[in-house]
């Protein structure tokens, strides 16, 4: 048997079986020889093969004999290396192996890592522009390991957080600094809403193998925004079986959502279980330090392309402050400020900020209102009211009473008067004692850091 009787074999088999079937299945089987009546071929992968061997080998092993080949059998074999024959179109020469102890050696496939049918990655979305702040570095720390591909404890990696806290970014970095280091990794990423969508579409075509096939022979599969499968009986059916699947051979998953996998009610109770056997992680809510250090980068890169743009000081700390929903709304409400600033050709001042951004900080007011502060601030340390708005120094209350000033400067548009004047009739540069005394406490002290972050989401709740 030669390669051109094989090809003409394949001509009958494209007939015979259809060009979705064709393309999936017999196109990227190579033929190696004819041993002992026996005609061998080389596959992609060991599942490949047993799915060839089951549902076409019968119909190849008819079509060789009809074609005259002295044949009683055909065997399929993983390719180790070989390079592809003349008569295989639009095939891709094999990849080569990862050299990473996480992630074992990657075998043939059609897909290289470049082709496969995920999500396309943001340019923007690297470790390089992912500003580290205490709401989430452990999560940064957790995907620069994964990324490294190396040494790797735990799998799944889940990262969960609410909307623009930084979770898809990471989810892109380790995905761009994975095919930096490893080429011939095959890296799979896109959403859970995409991964449903092809399964119901595999589904449709009656085509699943192929599905399974595909999701089956990644190194690394990444999946966004995994609550979207919660309730979806047989997406999640397929997802634990593919998850199981990969993780018994060793290939790493990372996943991200908006809530900790015991959260999701709707979530299958064992993909649950199997997530919560990884690395869980919180991105915790955006702190001062971290919206600053945010504004700061974006700022920095802004000026270097437009160098005109002047900017007074304590603009920054001024956003950082009064912006607090998330770090997507940040970096928004400073691209807009600086087109602004750029049209009408003025400084960047506060006053420009509160004119330029107007509809942002309302929306801050409207959330959170000075009682609220109050009323929080006084259940959360256990006081009355009567002492926060009281004469009291006394510790227990003056750092509460600090706090409430620093969270009513932070989360309303109310000036230094209004806030003293709700707080007791205090002087204004008593508030602004306050403020500033509570943003030097967070920078030293854990606790003073974390109660700050506490109260933040519990008015913002």
């Amino acid at each position: 048997m030669t390669h051109e009787t094989w090809g003409q074999v394949r001509g009958e088999l494209l007939k015979s079986v259809g060009e979705n079937n064709f393309s999936a299945w017999i196109d990227p089987i190579v033929f190696d020889r004819l041993d002992a009546r026996t005609a061998r071929f080389h596959v992609p992968t060991n599942f490949f093969g047993s799915w060839v061997s089951q549902n076409y080998g019968d119909v190849i092993l008819r079509h060789l004999i009809s074609a005259g080949v002295g044949v009683d059998r055909v065997e399929f074999t993983v390719d180790s290396g070989a390079s592809r024959q003349a008569g295989n179109r639009n095939v891709a020469p094999p990849a080569q192996p990862v050299e990473a102890a996480s992630l074992r050696p990657v075998s043939n496939l059609r897909t290289g890592t470049e082709e496969l049918p995920g999500a396309t990655l943001n340019p923007l979305y690297t470790f390089d522009n992912f500003i580290v702040g205490k709401p989430n570095e452990l999560a940064h720390a957790a995907a620069r390991r994964v990324a490294e591909g190396r040494d790797v404890t735990f799998n799944p990696l889940f990262l969960y957080g609410g909307v623009g806290l930084g979770k898809t970014h990471l989810m892109h970095a380790i995905a761009w600094d994975l095919r930096a280091r490893f080429p011939g990794a095959r890296i799979l990423y896109l959403s859970a809403e995409q991964f449903m969508y092809r399964f119901v579409r595999a589904l449709r075509e009656q085509d699943t193998m192929t599905f399974k096939q595909i999701f089956r022979s990644v190194d690394v599969l990444m999946v966004d925004d995994v609550q979207f499968i919660a309730g979806k009986t047989s997406t999640q059916e397929e997802f634990f079986h593919t998850f199981n699947a990969l993780v018994e051979e060793g290939k790493q998953i990372i996943i991200s959502g908006d809530r900790a996998p015991v959260d999701m009610e709707e979530l299958d109770a064992r993909i649950a279980s199997r997530l919560q056997c990884g690395l869980v992680v919180d991105l915790h809510p955006t702190d001062y330090e971290l919206r600053l250090g945010v504004l700061q980068h974006k700022a920095e890169q802004a000026m270097a392309r437009n160098p005109q743009i002047r900017m007074a000081e304590g603009v920054l700390e001024f956003m950082a402050l009064r912006i607090s929903t998330n770090i997507r709304v940040v970096e928004g409400a400073l691209i807009r400020l600086f087109a602004f600033a750029d049209l009408v050709r003025r400084e960047i001042t506060i006053d420009l900020v509160q004119d330029c951004l107007a509809d942002i900080l309302k929306s801050t007011d409207r959330r959170v209102t000075l009682d609220q502060i109050i009323k929080t601030c006084c259940e959360y340390y256990k006081i009355r009211q009567n002492d926060i708005t009281g004469t009291s120094r006394a510790r227990a209350v003056a750092r509460p009473r600090q706090m409430a000033m620093y969270l009513s400067k932070s989360l309303t548009s109310r000036s230094y008067p209004e806030i003293a004047r709700k707080l007791g009739g205090r002087d204004h540069t008593t508030v602004l004692y306050g403020v500033r005394k509570i943003e030097e406490l967070m920078a030293v002290d854990s606790q003073i850091a974390e109660d700050a972050e506490i109260l933040r989401r519990m008015l913002e709740a």
